[in-house]
Formats: structure tokens, sequence, C-alpha cells
């Protein structure tokens, strides 16, 4: 599968499933990754993502996009908005940005306000009882299961590539967890 051949991706700060999931699918669609991990994790990292991804400890971004501050990267997967706008410099125009550890609203619109001007698409997904391992037993969400890491990603790359008329959204992934009514 070709889906993200010819594009650049970094994936870094979200969480370590949802993060892994996305970068997973980016490489299996043809994308170039930058994937970045903790220094214990990167080898089994890299033999489980291929050839196709680099590994590298968050602080090594900046030396595995490239000399200076040249736009190269065409989609940015980032936990949290602090941790996406120093790259924004590094995005193409028209790239985007999807926020994966469910941001605020504010942040999200002071991170969508910013980038316009170049066309590059801010959004998040927002996730919710997404079932992790190890993790405390939490009350189903009225879908009636947990979710998972990959479905997570899935939603993130829906609004990394497909949604290209939409920016400054939250998208909640949690089963219909926060469209329920609360509990009497």
């Amino acid at each position: 599968m070709t889906r993200y051949a010819g594009r650049r991706a970094v994936v870094v700060g979200g969480p370590p499933a949802v993060d892994l999931a996305i970068a997973k699918r980016l490489v299996e669609g043809g994308a170039r990754v930058v994937f970045a991990a903790p220094a214990g994790e990167r080898a089994r990292l890299r033999a489980e993502l291929g050839s196709t991804a680099e590994v590298v400890v968050p602080g090594g971004l900046d030396a595995s996009l490239g000399p200076g501050a040249e736009p190269t990267v065409d989609l940015l997967f980032a936990g949290t908005a602090p941790t996406a706008r120093p790259l924004l410099r590094r995005l193409r125009a028209g790239g985007a940005v999807v926020l994966t550890a469910g941001p605020s609203g504010t942040e999200l619109r002071a991170l969508a306000a910013d980038p316009g001007a170049r066309g590059i698409r801010v959004n998040a997904v927002v996730p919710g009882c997404i079932a992790a391992s190890g993790g405390a037993p939490v009350p189903l969400p009225p879908l009636g299961r947990l979710g998972a890491a990959e479905e997570v990603a899935r939603a993130a790359l829906f609004l990394a590539t497909d949604a290209t008329f939409t920016t400054g959204a939250r998208l909640p992934v949690d089963g219909g967890r926060s469209a329920a009514p609360p509990p009497d």
C-alpha cells in the first residue's frame, strides 16, 4: 500500500501505544517516518518499524530533520501543543498537525491560528477509554467495550490526510463517553 508514499512524518510525545500505531500505519503506507522514543526503546522500535522509520531520542529530532529550519515535514503527530510548536517551522506549506494527547480547546485554537498563512491544518484526537496493558479498570463507554490504540491512530490519520478542509477540530475517540449524559 502506498497511501502515504512521498510524505515525511514526525511522531513525537503522544501516548506511546498511539504513537506506535500511527507510525506503523504510516510506514505500511509508504511514508518516511521520524519517530521519537526513549533511548532504551530505540532498538526494539527500529526492529518493529523497519528501515523506512528513523527512531531518535526526542532531543535528536532537529538533527534528523536536516540542517537549518527548512520545511521538510508533511505530517506532524505530537502529543501536545508545546511539543508541536517548535516543530511548526519544519512543516511544509499545506502540511498537517494532529495533537494526540487531548489538548484543551484553548490550546488547540491557539496552535491552529498560528500556521494558517501557510495552509497548515491543526487538529486533535482526544482518546478516552482506550485499553492499556496493566491499566486500571475503567467503566465501559456507551459502545460497550474499550477502544484500541489502532482506532485512535486511524482517527489521527484521517485528520492528517483526509480532512483537508478541517482545522481546529477536536475528535473524541472514546466510544461515546464524551457524548453520554452524566450518570444520575
